[in-house]
């Protein structure tokens, strides 16, 4: 039996399953979750409810005088008083109260020992168990013996509402953090990737205390010499798909920390879009999806439990997680040198920008802090078609801190580092996204390949005039009509309008951050 009586729950007559096996929660998914069975590869299918991705507008931060002036107040971060987030951290423990089995899974975010954190999570539903088991790194035996008291205490009690008549409440949907109480509420969704996220959102809160980057992206590594190779991105530009290359060692495929020493993951697992999947486009990621997975909301054949990749009819952010060691070039431990490249993916819906461009460290700083993309569709909830979007460090919604104080922390390591910079667009070209299909993947892989090998960094350049992007002109694998994007389009007139309205967006987003940086960084941007 284990004691979570300071959590203020009861285990009398309960079933608590600590760290259970994969075979264990299986079992228990398949008893105990409506809808569970197993796909033909062996990897468990849940349905994750009415919330299928994301919640960011219920996002809640716990007001403290020790933390309130670190936090960047507003729409990203909106305030909560202690009292309302105690009436919720209630109301999830009578629910989990009420509830004869408990899952409990305890384990690390961050490989580095330096910088990691112990976080322990507390649900109702297996799958959560599981997929934090692969999401989180696993405690070996010994580990787990020692584990103490955690650093962080996640509340699921994700299948029971908030009250949205509690004050500061605005739906069903509450994910709460309390800096101070390490801890994480959450109410009206059962998504799991929340639990993921509230884990970022704190390290991304605790990381700049200790002059450490966290990031937003993926990273791999030389087998050769161990150096990184860092790719920026939201959800649905790519970072998952591009870091899994069978010629590199992936370090991991979303989250990351960038110390004085190197790079390191902070997760144990990977949770990669399964939309569209083929063995053939991604077989690293294919072939990962099997027994100890887990694919969420996804449509298979009940007659053989082949999974239909293409099905989007619970929703177009069909997902599928599994530990990082299930990639068969993970690099175990995830840590790495300091990177030689750095590179934003941006997933631009105007078709405007070029596919590839090297940037001036001054651009690297402008277009990190703007972090212009496309929401793609199915990633958050209503969210059916690309929109166009700045999400600020490539990560807006977990972002706790200013802006300015990650692109300080990302300047200064470019430098230090002489770090090559990169724009990649993994969107639309030759149009915009309702004229055109989007970039090929083949074509982006080969700029990628291109920037491994070092290829790139000796490419001929052209400064384009209205974004000042210095756009290479040639790359081995991808056709030159469309490196130059006003090229590819069959309507100069109409990508001059295109590229202007893209333009002003730009200039008029990054108003909100001028105050914080240099004016030769404002001058790195777009002119409108």
């Amino acid at each position: 039996m284990f004691d979570l009586s300071s959590y203020e729950i009861e285990t009398k007559d309960k079933e608590i399953f600590r760290n259970a096996s994969p075979s264990a929660l299986y079992e228990e998914a398949l008893r105990r979750e409506m809808g569970a069975t197993l796909a033909d590869t062996g990897a468990l299918i849940v349905h994750s409810g009415d919330k299928t991705g994301r919640s960011p507008h219920d996002k809640r931060v716990v007001r403290h005088p020790d933390s309130e002036e670190n936090v960047w107040w507003g729409p990203v971060n909106i305030g909560l008083d202690e009292t309302t987030f105690l009436v919720n951290r209630e109301r999830a423990v009578d629910y989990l109260n009420t509830r004869n089995q408990l899952y409990v899974f305890d384990g690390f975010a961050g490989w580095d020992p330096a910088y990691q954190i112990k976080v322990r999570v507390i649900c109702a539903r297996p799958y959560h168990a599981l997929f934090m088991h692969n999401m989180l790194i696993r405690p070996t035996r010994e580990q787990l013996e020692a584990f103490g008291e955690p650093d962080c205490v996640i509340l699921n009690a994700g299948a029971f509402p908030a009250n949205r008549y509690t004050t500061g409440m605005t739906s069903k949907t509450s994910v709460d953090l309390s800096l101070e109480r390490r801890e994480v509420v959450i109410l009206g969704t059962q998504y799991a990737g929340e639990m993921k996220k509230a884990v970022f959102t704190l390290m991304n809160y605790l990381m700049p205390k200790q002059d450490v980057l966290p990031m937003h992206c993926s990273a791999t590594a030389s087998p050769e010499n161990g150096s990184s190779f860092v790719l920026f991105g939201l959800s649905g530009t790519g970072k998952t798909t591009l870091s899994a290359d069978p010629d590199r060692e992936l370090v991991g495929d979303d989250e990351h920390c960038w110390t004085d020493e190197g790079v390191f993951n902070i997760e144990g697992g990977c949770y990669a879009k399964a939309i569209y999947l083929t063995r053939e486009a991604e077989p690293q990621i294919f072939d990962a999806l099997r027994y100890g997975a887990v694919l969420e909301n996804v449509v298979y054949d009940e007659a053989d439990h082949h999974v239909d990749f293409n099905d989007s009819s619970i929703t177009e952010n069909t997902r599928g997680s599994y530990p990082i060691e299930f990639i068969p070039n993970a690099r175990i431990p995830c840590v790495a040198a300091h990177p030689t490249d750095v590179i934003f993916l941006t997933c631009d819906a105007f078709g405007v920008l070029p596919p590839v461009s090297r940037l001036t460290p001054e651009q690297a700083e402008y277009h990190f802090i703007s972090g212009y993309t496309a929401k793609v569709a199915g990633t958050e909830m209503g969210v059916n078609e690309p929109q166009a979007t700045f999400s600020p460090c490539f990560g807006g919604p977990f972002l706790v801190w200013h802006p300015g104080k990650y692109a300080e922390l990302l300047s200064e390591r470019i430098r230090n580092h002489n770090v090559n910079v990169w724009l990649v667009n993994t969107g639309w070209c030759g149009g915009g996204a309702a004229d055109t299909d989007r970039i090929s993947l083949k074509h982006t892989r080969a700029i990628i390949s291109s920037i491994h090998t070092g290829k790139l960094a000796e490419a001929p350049t052209e400064q384009e005039p209205v974004f000042g992007l210095n756009v290479v002109t040639a790359c081995d694998g991808v056709p030159s009509e469309i490196l130059m994007p006003r090229n590819a389009w069959s309507d100069a007139d109409a990508y001059d309008k295109a590229a202007a309205r893209l333009a002003t967006l730009f200039v008029e987003n990054f108003r909100a951050y001028a105050d914080g940086v240099s004016q030769d960084v404002i001058d790195a941007g777009p002119k409108s």
